[in-house]
């Protein structure tokens, strides 16, 4: 556990993408804008379940985020809300809303940087909270390169989550409206989609005092951010794999395609039976699965 003082730390990493980005329809080339930029709508969520958290386990929420200088605002705005406190990472040029390299970061780097940054100023966090994914090109998979990096357990894609008598419990959705329940232990990654909760909104007191606090900046390490990022080539639609079939028996090309394409086979008509009485409705089910062989 980290030594925070009064309880575990949190840790909130945000990040600073523009929301509104254009699209050029000839070039298809991405223009964005710092001034529309700030957190996702799953980012949002994950600093308001961290303020949740810190509050039931009596800890500390930070909100830390590897931005430019104009992410400051973001961070004032999380101050405000109620974190105890807010770490900028300078990326220098290699990142931001601005940036319109045809690259795609894979995660390892940003994850790299932002763990590096956490232990040497915050120490080690008992919990760090993240979205499910990033609103630019962000692939998803940096809260698991964050895990790796940190040496925590991971829960990712959680639509819930609580800390009750220092336990921590968080739910994920699975396939066909099924889901699963999770008890994650100490310290772990979690992150969590834009559902169930909404970031509250900060009274006039905090926001102002929020707009004249100092926003502590450290420089990330270059070697981190030189990681080999994704490079995207060509783009093309997908082509799902041919299904492999046995082919025809004999040597004649006329009854290999007969017995391929099934031409002369003999299929029973479809029939439809109509009758107000489930007795009878019951024994035609009982015929037709008898017929086909699914019941002796």
């Amino acid at each position: 556990m980290a030594d925070s003082g009064s309880g575990p730390l949190v840790v909130v990493a945000m990040r600073w993408v523009d929301t509104h980005a254009r699209v050029d329809a000839l070039t298809g080339r991405v223009s964005t804008d710092a001034r529309g930029a700030g957190p996702s709508e799953a980012d949002r969520c994950a600093l308001e379940h961290g303020l949740r958290i810190a509050q039931a386990a009596a800890g500390r929420c930070v909100a830390v985020s590897l931005a430019p200088e104009p992410a400051t605002d973001m961070l004032r705005d999380a101050l405000a809300c109620g974190a105890h406190a807010v770490l900028r990472v300078d990326p220098g040029h290699a990142a931001g809303a601005g940036n319109t390299d045809d690259r795609a970061d894979s995660g390892a780097a940003t994850a790299q940087a932002l763990a590096q940054a956490v232990r040497d100023e915050l120490g080690h966090p008992d919990l760090v909270l993240t979205g499910d994914h990033s609103a630019d090109r962000g692939t998803g998979a940096t809260p698991a390169f964050l895990a790796a990096e940190l040496g925590c357990a991971q829960a990712l894609g959680l639509v819930e989550l609580s800390y009750t008598d220092g336990h921590l419990v968080g739910l994920r959705r699975l396939d066909r409206g099924r889901r699963e329940r999770l008890a994650i232990p100490l310290p772990a990654v979690c992150s969590v989609e834009p559902a169930g909760v909404r970031l509250r909104r900060a009274n006039l007191r905090a926001t102002l005092a929020a707009r004249t606090a100092t926003i502590p900046v450290v420089p990330s390490d270059p070697a981190a951010l030189a990681a080999q990022p994704v490079a995207v080539r060509s783009v093309r639609p997908y082509r799902p794999r041919a299904k492999e079939l046995p082919p025809p028996q004999g040597s004649d090309p006329r009854q290999r395609l007969l017995r391929l394409t099934g031409a002369h086979e003999e299929r029973e008509p479809p029939r439809v039976v109509v009758t107000d009485d489930a007795g009878r409705a019951a024994d035609e089910l009982l015929d037709y699965l008898r017929g086909k062989g699914f019941l002796a």
